[in-house]
């Protein structure tokens, strides 16, 4: 059953668009003192950079008025093949997981990617990156079964983390 407070996100309204930025600029930013690289996108993109990326948003309100305590946004992935190598479903993979400092240690990261893994990835593997050195990131995500991979390099002075998790079996859906 989905959750009812995670709500899809209309990043073509302003005022949500707005927050959404907002959002990941607060996040990001205590996210690179973690990881020690303050070159990390969402700290400097425009309005029209985030809304131009194919991605598909939830969020969680912090109030009334628009405020978001976490959101999180994923890219549907092109269909996998039904026969031969790389046959199945593809990965679903989280491109952001935003929560307001406000909010931190409060489950609302839990909460988003457990939809997530309900709700988008059912069925399916999931995959996600984070920086190796956020610690409370890294945590989430071995707490709610991914595994983690090898760390890479995609910029000098910046160590990323991946993680995996498994489809579920089909008995255990």
């Amino acid at each position: 059953m989905p959750d009812p407070l995670v709500q899809p996100l209309d990043l073509a309204q302003d005022a949500v668009a707005e927050a959404v930025q907002r959002l990941g600029r607060a996040s990001y930013a205590v996210e690179a003192e973690l990881i020690g690289f303050d070159g990390i996108p969402g700290l400097r993109e425009s309005l029209a950079e985030l809304r131009a990326r194919p991605l598909r948003w939830v969020g969680v309100a912090a109030d009334r008025d628009g405020g978001l305590a976490g959101a999180l946004a994923w890219e549907e992935p092109a269909p996998a093949p039904t026969t031969g190598a790389g046959a199945g479903a593809a990965a679903a993979r989280i491109d952001r997981l935003c929560v307001d400092p406000a909010w931190f240690r409060k489950g609302i990261a839990s909460q988003l990617v457990r939809y997530f893994l309900e709700e988008v990835a059912a069925g399916r593997a999931a995959e996600v990156t984070t920086g190796a050195a956020n610690a409370p990131a890294v945590a989430l995500y071995e707490r709610l079964g991914f595994v983690r991979g090898a760390d890479f390099s995609p910029a000098p002075g910046l160590r990323m983390a991946s993680f995996h998790r498994p489809a579920p079996h089909p008995r255990h859906r």
